[in-house]
């Protein structure tokens, strides 16, 4: 039930506080999405496109990893981080997404390459088209859709994720939305007005993007399986 008066200074009051969550939260999820989309479609190219020794073998391990849940690779990933020096930066934040994000991309492209007609790449071919032009003009303005929908499952992953930012990120300056959030709460266990607020920020974004481009999103993965 709606109380009235509304308190739209809770919003102003909330975002001030959830304002530098987002913006981690946003710089992370932008530089996972470029290196996924450029290595994932460029894999998931040559994977559809090239007949090569050992093709087979490749693909078949991507899809192993695709097997392995994240929860295995938790206590060595966090010592290599650690031992690298990362820990409270945003590449120990960068990484297992994109490495993540690089094993589904390339299962996805791949399927959705294949679907593309090979007389399209032929005719590009025989005009005298590189691969790389192939890859440029011909397979990445095709491939549009699938590679929105693995932006969209990368910013949803990285918006969600709780448990591996939590564990590295100890530096409030440096936390993304979801456990900023829970320090949100702790910070106003009592002023549910500002959380309420800070919660339906931290969520709009994802629901706009969902809601816009839901199409794509349906016809990537109707795609790419």
């Amino acid at each position: 039930q709606i109380s009235f008066p509304l308190h739209f200074e809770n919003y102003s009051v909330a975002w001030k506080q959830i304002a530098p969550y987002l913006f981690n939260t946003a710089i992370v999820a932008l530089i996972s999405i470029v290196l996924i989309l450029v290595i994932a479609s460029i894999s998931g190219f040559v994977l559809a496109r090239y007949r090569f020794l050992g093709r087979g073998i490749i693909y078949g391990a991507v899809l192993v990893l695709m097997m392995v849940p994240g929860l295995a690779n938790l206590i060595p990933l966090f010592i290599i981080m650690k031992d690298l020096g990362l820990l409270n930066t945003y590449v120990v934040l960068v990484i297992p997404y994109t490495a993540g994000g690089v094993v589904l991309g390339t299962i996805l492209i791949r399927n959705f390459v294949e679907g593309i007609p090979q007389t399209i790449f032929d005719a590009a071919r025989i005009d005298g088209a590189s691969g790389a032009r192939m890859y440029r003009s011909v397979m990445l303005p095709l491939s549009l859709p699938v590679l929105g929908t693995i932006a969209l499952i990368t910013v949803s992953e990285v918006w969600n994720d709780f448990f591996w930012p939590l564990l590295v990120i100890s530096d409030d300056k440096l936390r993304t939305v979801s456990v900023g959030l829970q320090f949100f709460q702790g910070q106003n266990a009592t002023d549910y007005g500002p959380l309420m607020a800070g919660y339906l920020i931290a969520s709009l974004p994802l629901v706009l993007l969902f809601v816009f481009l839901s199409k794509y999103f349906l016809a990537g993965v109707q795609g790419g399986v």
